[in-house]
């Protein structure tokens, strides 16, 4: 799964999801439950995975350090090379220099949803940290073993190989938050492991990488931050040292905190329904749950 392009948008419906839904704020009123679209994925591919090395031709690495989680749709994916300082004194891009935010640049992260045809997988986007260069996401996946995988490039230009670290035991969630018709957040929960998602204020213009956007704007430091103020912070939902904890993310600061989205969503006491905490004009969708109605009420419930 290479870097690419975004693709054709997830049409949703507001109300999704086996066990429960989420309303769009104020005046919202629940709706009939629809079915979660698969896609048609291999039933081994929804899971946590991460990729041991890329070749291309004779050559092969392992550059990046790679979270991907995909549901049975809806997939999230962050890739941070493994050179990236910690940036541990830093609390906002105001504490990075103009060298650190190129390194920032070097971040790699999309989301959207998957879908399979036959043994050819492709990634629709819908947020990239990177900026669009016309191509698509597509690759031949090839099973290894019980927990691997090759992906192979329609062209033959790389292999990729990959290994599950989890299959999430069965629960998906993903909540998607939209503003004017424009995809803001999003959330994508695999088992115990969890990926959040905040859009840019604008789209990226179409360019090589977004380090030769940086490069283009090194007089304009406002625009460098503009560029890099994307979020992908990916985690674990309990056994951290907060719930909820952001163990990695391409703004450094968030890494260790608790996810503080989640504290925006609320279940009903039956775990009926999931709803924005506070009234919003925003358009929220849950896409894909296969929680039980008990472990939503555990997960957003709040009591007085």
């Amino acid at each position: 799964m290479t870097p690419r392009s975004r693709a054709i948008a997830l049409a949703v419906p507001v109300f999704a999801g086996t066990a429960g839904c989420l309303t769009s704020g104020q005046g919202s009123q629940p709706q009939a439950t629809a079915a979660v679209t698969t896609g048609g994925l291999p039933a081994w591919l929804p899971g946590v995975w991460t990729r041991e090395w890329i070749r291309r031709g004779s050559t092969q690495s392992n550059l990046f350090d790679v979270h991907y989680l995909q549901t049975t749709s809806v997939f999230g994916d962050v890739r941070f090379p493994r050179n990236r300082p910690a940036f541990p004194s830093a609390t906002s891009f105001a504490d990075l220099t103009t060298a650190d935010l190129r390194l920032l640049a070097q971040q790699r992260g999309f989301t959207g949803h998957t879908t399979v045809a036959g043994l050819v997988s492709t990634w629709h986007h819908d947020i990239d940290f990177q900026p669009p260069d016309g191509s698509d996401d597509i690759g031949r996946l090839e099973r290894t073993d019980s927990l691997g995988m090759y992906e192979h490039a329609l062209d033959g230009s790389y292999v990729e190989s990959w290994r599950a670290l989890s299959d999430g035991q069965g629960r998906f969630l993903a909540v998607r938050v939209e503003r004017m018709g424009r995809l803001e957040r999003v959330l994508v929960m695999v088992g115990n492991d969890f990926l959040f998602v905040r859009n840019r204020a604008r789209d990226l213009p179409v360019a090589e990488s977004l380090d030769a956007l940086m490069v283009a704007a090194q007089d304009d430091r406002a625009r460098m931050i503009e560029y890099l103020d994307c979020e992908f912070s990916t985690g674990r939902v309990h056994g951290g040292s907060v719930p909820w904890e952001i163990e990695h993310s391409t703004l450094p600061w968030r890494e260790g905190r608790h996810l503080d989205f989640v504290d925006g969503i609320v279940a009903s006491a039956t775990g009926e329904a999931l709803t924005p905490l506070v009234g919003s004009a925003d358009r929220w969708t849950v896409p894909v749950n296969t929680l039980a109605k008990a472990e939503l009420v555990a997960l957003f419930l709040r009591r007085p």
